[in-house]
This record gives C-alpha cells, structure tokens and sequence, in this order.
C-alpha cells in the first residue's frame, strides 16, 4: 500500500510541471495586446514571440528527453525547473521584441526538459497497463486544468499588473516543484544508455527549426529563395538525421518505432491536434480582447469552455477507447476539433457568448479525446528503458503543432490582414502605417484620431481581422478533417488496447 501511495503522491509532484507548461502557454494570449501596446511589436514580432517558446521546444525535446535517460529524469527535471523560474524573470522585464523574443527561446531549452521527464518517470511509475491509463488521464486533466487557471489567473494578473506578470507566476510553482520534487520522486535511467550524441541533436534541431520557419515564411507570403531555402535545409537535416540513427548502434532516438503504424498514427494526430488548438487559442485572445473589447479577465472566462470540455473528455478518455477502440476515439476527437474550426466561418465581430462558449467546448471536447488516448499508444509502444526517448517523441508533436499552428496559420491570418485592410482616407500615415501591420497596431495607434475617424479605423481593422480569422480556420478545419481520416487509417490494428482503470 505504501508504495501504491508514493507512486500517486509523486504523480501529483509531476503534475505541478505540466499545470505550468499550461498556463504558461494560454497566458501569453491574453497578455499579447497589452505588451503590444508596450513594446510596440511588428505583426512579424507579435507571431516570434507567440512561436519561439514552441520552436525551440519541438527542436530540442528529443535531445532532453534522451538526455534524461542517460543522466536520471529527476535530477534533469529538477534542473530544468530551476532554469524555467529564471528565464520567466528575464521574459517578465523584457524591453524590447527582441529582447522578449529571445527570452521565450530560453524559456522554450528550459521546458525542453521538463516535459519527457514527466511522462518517462510516469512510464516507470506506472508498469500496470491500467494504473497508467488513469495516469495518463490526469496528466493531462491537469494539463487541461492549467489552461483553465491560466486564463483566469493571467486575467487577474493584467487587471491590476503589467504584462510581465504573468511570466512570474512561473516562479513560485518551480520552487515549489523544486521542493517536494526533490523528496517525492524517484530516480530512473536507462540502465545502457551509449553516449550522448550531438552531432544528432544538432541535426534534429535545426531540421525542426528550419522546416517549421519555410512554413511560417511561405505561409506569410515570403519569396520562393527564401522558402526553399528552408525546406532544404530542414529536410536535409533530417534525411541526415534518420540515417545517422538507422547506423548508430545506440541512436539518439530509436527510429524504427515508426515502423509500428499506431505509434506514427498517434504521434500525427497529436501534431495536428495541437496545430489546431494553440492557433485557435492565440487569435481567440485577441478577438475577445480586441475586437470585442473585453478585458482579460473577460476573455480568460469566455475561453473555460474549451477547458472544460478537455478536462471532462480527458478524464473519461479511456472509458470511451475501451467501449470504442482508440481507433475511433482518436478519429471522433479530431473530427471533433476539425468541426470547430469550421464553424468559427460563421464568426462575426458582435457575436454572443453562446456560440462561441460552445464551439470552446467542442474543441476542447475533442482533443481531451484525442490526445490522451494517444500518450497511452506512444507510451505503450516504447521498451521501459527507452520512455524518455518516447515520451520526447510525443512531446515533440506536441510543440511542433503549437509552432506550425501559429506559424502557418498565424501567418495566414496576418497575411491576410496586411493585404485587405482598407483604412478610411485622411488617416496619418504614422497611424496608418501600424494599422495595416496589425489588429493590435490600429488598437493602439488610433486612439489619439478623431473620434469618427478612430471607430471608422477600428472598424475596419476588427472586419479584417475576422475575416482572416476565418481563412485561417478554414484551414485548420481541412486540416484537422483530414488527420481525422489518416487517424482512422493509421490506427486501424486493433493491437493497442486501452486498459480498465484499477
């Protein structure tokens, strides 16, 4: 019994990281238009400093989490806890776009080592098939219950604070991780890990980068020299990489799990799962905000929907892949988000709570589905010894999906924005120039105009922005859609089961 209680006491110690990686992520969207009024971003800066954390992250995760098998994942996600407090006060005094951007790059090498040592030490915690079921549910309730306090939380915050303080809440939860990490959880490592390689972690770092920057540049309508640049680079990287790992007798990652169809099926849904949820997330801040006005607090408890859905659908997750198969679990949820996102077409800039709390929902119903049901098919599929590696892997498509989603269609949105917005003649180019750069832009620039000519500029600029919203969306619905069929496909071996919790 002793050692049954340890165990779901050191879970809730690994929870407290994965609750911050959560909120860390969904503050930043509604503090977005009060540090655009402060820093003064370009819209190119505004997506840098939405995708930097994510970029940095999805290239270095893999390299972490096999890091942590060769070093212990405790003493690894102790250390990366202590270098997330810091980087959170460097961001939170950030003067500059760039200076901000830079430290969220930073932020992103800190949280590369907090998220596989989570999972692998849950991997290793949990050797019942359906002890780790339920594990793996409430690792990521948890998280979805971080999205939930981040809003409301960062809402406060920027009620009564500047910007900066929402990257300070970081601090107290690390300590505290800290604290009752060093006394509750266990050490584990692969007891024969080989050296650690970094010829390949340099390769799979920039293969990452460079692919998901072609994609933001193509995306924001940059020439074709500078987008083909990108992808040669990155797929040569990983070309490199996959052949380096096939030769090497101890690799950085162990390749050949794709071979198994689940595994890759899980590992996709989750990318595009994430692709969709972190895009609507960032721009859905700055519609409540900016084009409806709202203040944080506001728009923080207009988004708990989406938290409440995920909480909800995750918890019961598993009770659903079994009377299902994750097979259709898998596909219901992301056609769940894929649906969502297609309804944000009949998006206006009056609309009412009502259809918004419950499009939110959906969407956070579908990837509650989705994504635990797929940790449980990447955890599974991985030897014991190698969960760190694994669970890098499935963190990886986690950040990956948050960098494209705001990359591409992020970048749509703006592209769009920059191309279509019509600003009322008479207007200052000073004003007119920031306009046409951003929604947030014209927020800030127009407030000194006029009254009728600032309410004609800001018109103008929330139209646009909505409708970019909605090619944006359009996307990401064909997207999510067609992941939902690929999911089917792919997952279609009725090897994985879903165990009965105990």
């Amino acid at each position: 019994m002793t050692g049954q209680r340890s165990r779901w006491i050191a879970l809730g110690t690994l929870v407290l990281a994965v609750l911050l990686i959560a909120v860390d992520a969904t503050v930043l969207g509604l503090a977005i238009p009060s540090l655009t009024e402060d820093l003064r971003p370009t819209s190119t800066q505004l997506l840098w400093i939405g995708d930097s954390y994510s970029f940095v992250l999805a290239g270095l995760l893999v390299t972490m989490g096999t890091l942590g098998d060769r070093i212990g994942r405790k003493r690894l996600l102790l250390i990366g806890a202590a270098a997330f407090g810091l980087m959170s006060v460097l961001a939170a005094y950030a003067t500059s776009p760039v200076m901000l951007i830079a430290a969220r790059g930073l932020l992103g090498v800190a949280g590369a080592t907090l998220m596989p040592s989570t999972l692998s030490i849950i991997r290793n915690l949990f050797t019942d098939d359906r002890e780790r079921t339920l594990a793996i549910g409430v690792w990521g309730a948890m998280a979805s219950a971080g999205a939930a306090v981040g809003p409301v939380v960062g809402g406060l915050l920027l009620e009564h604070f500047w910007w900066g303080s929402v990257f300070l809440i970081n601090v107290p939860v690390m300590v505290l991780l800290i604290a009752v990490g060093a006394v509750t959880l266990p050490e584990s490592r692969d007891p024969s890990p080989g050296p650690w390689d970094l010829a390949s972690a340099a390769l799979s770092l920039v293969g990452v980068v460079s692919l998901v920057y072609a994609v933001k540049e193509l995306a924001a309508g940059a020439g074709w020299p500078t987008v083909l640049a990108g992808l040669v680079v990155g797929v040569a990287a990983l070309t490199w990489f996959v052949r380096r790992q096939l030769r090497l007798p101890v690799p950085l990652v162990d390749v050949r799990l794709f071979a198994d169809r689940a595994f890759t099926g899980a590992v996709l849904a989750q990318l595009l799962a994430i692709l969709g949820l972190s895009a609507l997330a960032f721009f859905m801040s700055q519609f409540l905000q900016l084009v409806q006005g709202l203040r944080p607090l506001e728009a923080g408890v207009r988004e708990l929907p989406a938290t409440a859905g995920a909480v909800l659908f995750g918890l019961v997750a598993g009770a659903v892949a079994r009377r299902w198969s994750p097979r259709a679990t898998v596909t219901a949820g992301l056609a769940a988000i894929g649906v969502a996102m297609a309804a944000v077409l009949g998006l206006r800039t009056g609309i009412g709570f009502l259809p918004v709390g419950l499009g939110m929902f959906v969407v956070g119903a579908g990837a509650g589905l989705a994504l635990t049901v797929t940790a449980d098919i990447v955890l599974s599929s991985a030897p014991k010894e190698k969960a760190g590696a694994a669970s890098a892997v499935s963190e990886t498509s986690y950040e990956l999906g948050a960098a494209l989603g705001i990359a591409l269609l992020g970048s749509i949105i703006t592209g769009y924005y920059r191309g279509a917005v019509t600003l009322p003649a008479g207007v200052p180019e000073d004003v007119a120039s920031a306009a046409r750069d951003s929604l947030g832009g014209a927020v800030t620039s127009a407030g000194g105009l006029p009254a009728e000519v600032t309410e004609a500029v800001l018109s103008a600029a929330r139209d646009t922005f909505v409708d970019g919203m909605r090619l944006g969306s359009a996307v990401g619905a064909v997207l999510l859609l067609a992941a939902a069929g690929t999911a089917w496909v792919l997952l279609r071996r009725p090897g994985h089961r879903v165990s009965e919790p105990s």
